[in-house]
């Protein structure tokens, strides 16, 4: 395997440090990609400058598949959009708000009302929060607890979606990696079957639930849920909220459910109708195939919103069509990160990157470790930098040649990359959809921070065993293992407070 030495490891420490320190994804890469090139190129930085333009950036363009992902990400954008601002989000939760009577029952709607709201990670805790606020306040529940949950149900749900915005972005960085190596496999299925992998976001997801039947907190949560139950107060003397709650009115306004669910089944009937024809699930369909279904699903689900919203007289029609465009820019960020990523790439696997590290690993490193230090790799990176999709960006490009290099499991690694992003990103004070979690909930940051990290850190020290696990046994079996390490914490951990409050009270008494 031909490589550039240490040298080759440039580029990726690059764009490693850069996002760390600018906490700017495209300055990052972009660094990163010019100093691999200017390696290349033997340091003249105007041949560099030119290089990177001409033979790494254009090329991303031209290329008939890349070019159909980022139209399949406009359409995504302007359908996210649409859905955001018609206030259907908000009604379909607001329309279980009757039904909850307990502190149970109040954690769970919640926690579903997120789930509901998958094709949105940013738009999940604005939505789902000042909706949930005065419900949790009545029962005394924390601001905290519900900064928590709805942080649990935005970028850990929207990972395990394949055919959203973030699927489609991660499926485009495997593709790439899929197309030097010479696998011809679909990106699509590789992603479907990564899911059982993916033990991070599973988890975090599956412990809401858990927590709020089994009446278990502990930690800075337990002080913040018996700060409301005993005294009353939504906040630490010293907390500062990030908003008031008469704010995010957008967000919350008085809409129709329908406005969701029907744009959601007029999305499904058509995703699946078309792959259907196609073949599908009983034959792969080809890739092409998938991207044209998935642009002209969101395509006719914008419509039947439009329309919809035409009908309830949400908004007049040019500032429904504005929603709709200023959504599709929104994607310019992510288009030009995806760009960036795939010229990464190619700069990564002409120097060699990934064959060092091989070399080096090789006889040194059992292949079955290999997610579990993928997986704490990720990690630090997001949580220093506060960005996952940064961290698959340059994570992916060399964990999928290594996989393959020292035969350690393709789907496991693959899972382990996402894991370590979203576990990093979920405890990062500088990622975006914790800040929104923040502002959401009406939460002290630094205090939804604080509460949330242990709920985390129980969730990644299982993940991290099960990457071990399913290193060596490459099983999606693992995952029911997974869970059940989770379900047997949760357990000990509620008999343990169970005790401590008995002998709290005999104390007392």
């Amino acid at each position: 395997m031909e490589h550039m030495g240490l040298v080759s490891l440039v580029p990726p420490l690059v764009a490693v440090v850069l996002a760390i320190v600018s906490k700017n994804v495209i300055i990052a890469l972009f660094s990163g990609v010019f100093a691999g090139v200017l390696l290349l190129v033997g340091g003249n930085p105007l041949t560099a400058t030119t290089g990177v333009i001409g033979d790494y950036l254009f090329p991303q363009l031209t290329d008939s598949y890349n070019a159909a992902v980022l139209i399949l990400l406009f359409f995504i954008g302007g359908f996210v959009a649409l859905m955001e601002k018609s206030g259907g989000g908000a009604a379909l939760a607001a329309a279980s708000v009757k039904y909850i009577k307990t502190r149970a029952q109040a954690q769970v709607s919640a926690w579903l009302g997120g789930i509901l709201i998958f094709f949105s990670d940013l738009g999940t805790p604005l939505i789902v929060g000042p909706v949930f606020e005065k419900i949790f306040d009545k029962l005394k529940i924390s601001r905290e607890k519900l900064a928590w949950i709805i942080d649990s149900t935005a970028s850990p749900v929207a990972v395990l979606i394949p055919f959203i915005g973030w699927g489609v972005y991660i499926m485009g960085l495997i593709r790439a990696e899929f197309d030097k190596i010479g696998i011809s496999d679909s990106e699509y299925s590789t992603l479907v079957h990564v899911i059982p992998f993916q033990f991070y976001a599973l988890l975090t997801v599956i412990l809401v639930p858990l927590i709020a039947f089994s009446k278990l907190d502990f930690g800075p949560m337990a002080n913040a849920e018996n700060r409301v139950r005993q005294t009353g107060k939504l906040y630490w003397p010293e907390s500062k909220p990030l908003r008031k709650a008469e704010e995010l009115k957008e967000y919350t306004t008085g809409s129709k459910t329908i406005l969701i669910w029907l744009p959601l089944t007029v999305l499904f009937i058509t995703l699946f109708g078309l792959l259907i024809s196609k073949g599908f699930p009983m034959k792969p369909v080809p890739g092409g195939d998938f991207r044209v279904a998935l642009s002209t699903a969101y395509l006719f689900a914008a419509v039947t919103i439009i329309i919809l919203m035409l009908i309830y007289k949400v908004k007049k029609f040019n500032e429904i069509f504005d929603i709709y465009t200023t959504g599709m820019q929104k994607m310019v960020y992510v288009a030009a990160t995806l760009i960036l990523a795939w010229s990464l790439g190619k700069v990564i696997e002409e120097m060699g990157t990934a064959a060092f590290i091989v070399e080096i690993m090789q006889g040194n490193v059992p292949a079955f470790i290999i997610p579990a230090i993928l997986f704490v790799v990720g990690a630090v990176m997001a949580l220093a930098s506060g960005t996952s999709w940064g961290t698959f960006a340059i994570m992916l490009p060399i964990a999928i040649p290594m996989a393959v290099a020292l035969d350690a499991h393709m789907l496991v690694c693959i899972g382990a990359v996402l894991s370590g992003g979203i576990f990093g990103d979920h405890c990062s004070p500088i990622s975006d959809t914790t800040i929104l979690s923040s502002t959401g909930a009406g939460a002290d940051h630094i205090d939804h921070v604080k509460t949330q990290i242990p709920y985390a850190m129980l969730n990644a020290t299982i993940a991290l065993i099960s990457f071990i696990i399913a290193g060596i046994t490459g099983s999606t079996w693992t995952l029911i293992f997974t869970g059940g390490v989770l379900v047997v914490a949760v357990w000990i951990l509620s008999k343990r407070n169970k005790i401590k409050e008995v002998r709290a009270q005999t104390q007392i008494s």
